[in-house]
């Protein structure tokens, strides 16, 4: 492994994930390999110059896909180790979210290159256009996060204030993909998308906050939900943006020779999910587990309230 001073100095992206191999384990170690799979391709597709007419751009866009993808990867984690039954899995919370926080700095550094280091110019920028203001305070949030994700953070700032801080992250989640939205004007294919799983998310957890438990018809009841409202939402925002007929969009779901609508994804993988959730409540009853998660193993963690 590289000299942890040489990877601070050459690539602190590397460097603030490093620590999270620490007392690593399995799966410590596949969401550290996620976690910079995509700036390694980053990297690879800037040295290969395959970023098109307009490399720094493309890598800007890359950068704040990855944002949100690992912001809502890391609110998937609660609710993946309470339905599929696997409590280690909690153990990869801080590394994504870390790699969340750490790729919208670069996100951020990229639009700071882009603009030349202008600073004054990019503060102005923020200060005048909605969409960067948005995105400006779910970065602040991130960071905020990310820098009181450490055991000596919890120890110094308290259980209490350290929860309630944490909590902020489903309001940051909110508006990154607000943020996404709105910059992706006329191809709001992939915003919907993740718009669809934060919807999931946040109905989860206002069903574990209330019942203590969802079972597996919740889930499947969740899933077809939130397709649905994907789907009426997806409709509605193109009536209002591009003046489209919402019943056309809506019928355009069921015809197999378009392309497939974000609502069957999310319909997919809330279904994968409550099977996969029975299917392990099934295991677990026929070969109770009597392993456990140390508590201290997982005390850093970035919090992700999902029952809480």
């Amino acid at each position: 492994m590289a000299h942890p001073h040489l990877l601070g100095r050459y690539c602190p992206f590397l460097y603030s994930l490093a620590p999270m191999l620490e007392q690593a384990s399995p799966v410590k170690i596949v969401a550290f390999v996620a976690a910079i799979l995509p700036a390694l391709w980053l990297a690879y597709q800037a040295a290969a110059d395959e970023l098109g007419a307009r490399p720094v751009t493309e890598a800007i866009h890359q950068a704040g896909d990855w944002t949100l993808r690992f912001l809502l990867i890391t609110l998937a984690v609660t609710p993946a180790q309470r339905i599929f039954n696997y409590p280690r899995l909690i153990l990869a919370r801080r590394t994504l979210g870390v790699a969340s926080a750490g790729y919208a700095v670069l996100h951020f550094s990229l639009y700071l290159l882009d603009q030349h280091f202008d600073v004054l110019k990019v503060a102005s920028e923020i200060a005048l256009r909605i969409y960067l203001t948005i995105g400006a305070l779910a970065l602040a949030g991130l960071i905020a996060l990310a820098s009181t994700s450490t055991d000596a953070a919890v120890s110094r700032l308290g259980s209490g204030r350290w929860h309630a801080l944490h909590r902020f992250v489903y309001a940051i989640a909110v508006l990154a993909t607000v943020h996404f939205f709105i910059q992706s004007k006329l191809n709001t294919y992939e915003p919907v998308l993740m718009a669809g799983f934060l919807i999931w998310l946040l109905a989860y957890r206002a069903l574990y906050r209330r019942n203590g438990e969802v079972s597996p018809v919740h889930l499947v009841l969740l899933a077809a939900g939130t397709a649905l409202v994907t789907a009426v939402g997806e409709a509605m925002l193109y009536l209002l943006t591009s003046g489209v007929d919402a019943r056309r969009l809506l019928l355009a779901h069921f015809d197999l020779d378009m392309e497939v609508r974000p609502a069957w994804w999310v319909l997919a993988a809330g279904l994968a999910v409550a099977g996969i959730g029975l299917w392990r409540q099934k295991r677990a009853r026929q070969r109770p587990s009597t392993r456990r998660v140390s508590p201290s193993a997982v005390s850093g963690a970035i919090q992700v309230q999902s029952g809480s």
